[in-house]
């Protein structure tokens, strides 16, 4: 997959914090994270968390369910050193999320803010939705943040699917 390439490339040419998504604390997603009231063994999954920091604040919340998945090893390296003895606490999957990655409804809260927008394929977005709709147990919460239809056209060099909050799933939505 090209992807995995740029993004390994961009995670081994800057630190975390000279990308333009970077935030110290990703206060919004921790807001839903609380207001789901999930249990501290909760199985939370950061979709495409990479170099995020929404791992660290979970782990000092008390969550000590995690995985992180991302293509880009280099991105989940970057968290895993900045934690440093707590990073052996969290599930580290390298792969895409458009293809089995986790087990069958195991998954209390799912989160992306990293992914799905740069999904511009149909097909790609189907099979993403396949795979919360496999692993986000019945209950579960799901969260999908994505550039809105006035948002860029591009993001990191690459193009993105500009998403509104419709009912379905089927070109670029919502549920």
């Amino acid at each position: 997959m090209r992807n995995k390439e740029h993004w390994q490339s961009v995670y081994e040419r800057k630190t975390s914090d000279e990308v333009s998504w970077y935030k110290p604390h990703l206060e919004r997603s921790l807001e839903y994270v609380r207001e789901a009231g999930l249990a501290p063994n909760a199985r939370i999954v950061d979709v495409g968390g990479g170099a995020s920091t929404l791992v660290d604040d979970l782990l000092s919340e008390g969550y000590h369910n995690l995985a992180v998945l991302d293509l880009a090893d280099s991105a989940l390296q970057v968290a895993r050193d900045r934690l440093g003895k707590r990073a052996a606490l969290v599930d580290w999957v390298i792969g895409d999320v458009t293809k089995p990655l986790l087990p069958d409804l195991s998954v209390d809260f799912w989160h992306d803010r990293a992914v799905f927008h740069f999904l511009t394929e149909q097909d790609a977005r189907a099979a993403y939705l396949a795979q919360v709709t496999r692993c986000v147990k019945p209950g579960g919460r799901v969260l999908v943040a994505t550039f809105g239809l006035d948002g860029p056209e591009q993001c990191s060099g690459l193009p993105v699917a500009r998403c509104s909050l419709r009912r379905r799933w089927d070109s670029c939505c919502f549920w």
